[in-house]
């Protein structure tokens, strides 16, 4: 994910404060003072510098069960409201946790399905804050009501992530479920009343994008610090809606709004995250705006981005299934390098004899297409591979979604992709 209010609005602090081990970490990088400010910031809340950090263990995206009660249009893994044989017990999740501790993860993302459907979430979460590793929840906030949030805040969860696409009813019908909507937004507040960090998550795509406004107005008018805005992955029930993904020229004139949107909550002194994610153009795309600006403060930008490296599937992110089976992200559910109950995740991990993990851990190598001439590759990483398989049958082409130019990435010469049959 891009931290698109710690760039533009420089909030950015160092990792002092940011809840979680830092593995490796040494002096404040170059560039960045170490009394953790980079410039003027006027927010005071520390920021989370993983996307940042140089020693880069990866942040495990554990959809920790299958099972939802909502039925989204967009859904990457394809859930439904029933049970799923074989996924892991209780014991099984803490010996993988005791591995991911050792190994040095810094951060458990639980997910789904809707990870509170699992009787023993707070159990497997209180577990894990035991052994170090810092914990957040993404959920579509729909069972959280008091008691639930009261639990969620005893198993220590730094963060709870709520997805909602949409304002009232339309939420309820791209969500599945009538009074989605306002279950939702009365567990926000249920979090937030007791002091547990929350932020609204929120999918672009052609049906979705009227109601980005109306989230913004939700954000500030809830006083919810956090808004996530992730570009659309042609995975599960997502690959469905693919002719739905916005158009290049929206796409830009949407991160425009975003980005402005983000500037007048730093004008208007409230403390407000903005983020995007999905989609590492737009790190590259952020970069271009300041630099016709504030080419002083692009440089500062460019430096940070540099460090975060774009895309990191398979790198700093992975993926645990509901059934132990390790991706390279939450959209790779198709493709897997192994099993908890076989192999440690840690080894698995480390194991570069499959094609697509070497692949992935160096990738300058592997993409084609624009990606191999961009002259960004070493900030965006080469985008989503998911979505260039989807669309070229080919994993390591260009990832269609790029919207940047070629004028503006320095390709001359177009590449040849190789496109399914």
């Amino acid at each position: 994910m891009l931290g698109v209010t710690k760039l533009l609005c420089e909030t950015i602090k160092t990792e002092q404060g940011a809840g979680h081990k830092r593995h490796g970490h040494g002096p404040a990088p170059a560039g960045l003072p170490s009394n953790g400010s980079i410039g003027g910031c006027k927010q005071g809340a520390s920021a989370r510098l993983l996307q940042f950090a140089e020693d880069k263990r990866p942040v495990v995206v554990w959809n920790i069960t299958k099972r939802c009660n909502l039925k989204c249009i967009h859904c990457y893994s394809d859930s439904l409201n029933k049970d799923y044989a074989g996924e892991l017990r209780t014991e099984e999740a803490k010996a993988v946790i005791d591995d991911l501790a050792a190994f040095g993860a810094p951060v458990i993302i639980f997910s789904g399905g809707d990870p509170l459907l699992r009787e023993d979430i707070f159990e497997i979460a209180k577990y894990a804050g035991s052994k170090g590793i810092r914990c957040a929840l993404s959920t579509n906030g729909v069972l959280i009501d008091k008691k639930t949030a009261q639990a969620i805040k005893e198993a220590n969860f730094a963060y709870v992530g709520v997805s909602i696409d949409g304002i009232g009813e339309f939420n309820d019908r791209f969500r599945g479920m009538i009074g989605a909507y306002n279950m939702a937004l009365e567990g926000i507040r249920s979090c937030r009343d007791i002091g547990v960090r929350t932020g609204l998550r929120f999918t672009l795509n052609k049906r979705t994008l009227p109601q980005l406004p109306a989230i913004f107005d939700l954000a500030e008018r809830e006083d919810i610090p956090r808004i996530y805005i992730s570009h659309l992955v042609y995975s599960g029930r997502g690959r469905k809606i693919s002719k739905d993904d916005l158009s290049h020229e929206e796409t830009r004139q949407t991160l425009d709004f975003i980005f402005k949107k983000a500037m007048e909550f730093d004008d208007k002194g409230m403390e407000k995250d903005v983020l995007t994610g999905n989609n590492d153009a737009d790190g590259i795309y952020l970069y271009m705006k300041v630099k016709k600006e504030n080419p002083d403060k692009a440089e500062r930008v460019y430096k940070l981005l540099k460090m975060r490296g774009g895309n990191s599937s398979g790198v700093a992110i992975g993926c645990i299934d509901n059934l132990g089976n390790v991706h390279a992200d939450q959209f790779w559910s198709h493709y897997s390098f192994g099993n908890v109950k076989q192999r440690p995740f840690s080894e698995i991990w480390t194991d570069k004899k499959d094609p697509i993990m070497r692949g992935l851990k160096n990738k300058k190598e592997s993409v084609m297409g624009r990606c191999s001439q961009c002259a960004f590759l070493d900030i965006c990483g080469g985008n989503y591979r998911v979505r260039a398989e989807a669309i070229y049958g080919n994993v390591w082409a260009e990832d269609p979604a790029c919207y940047l130019t070629d004028e503006e990435i320095g390709v001359k010469n177009q590449c040849a992709v190789k496109i399914a049959k």
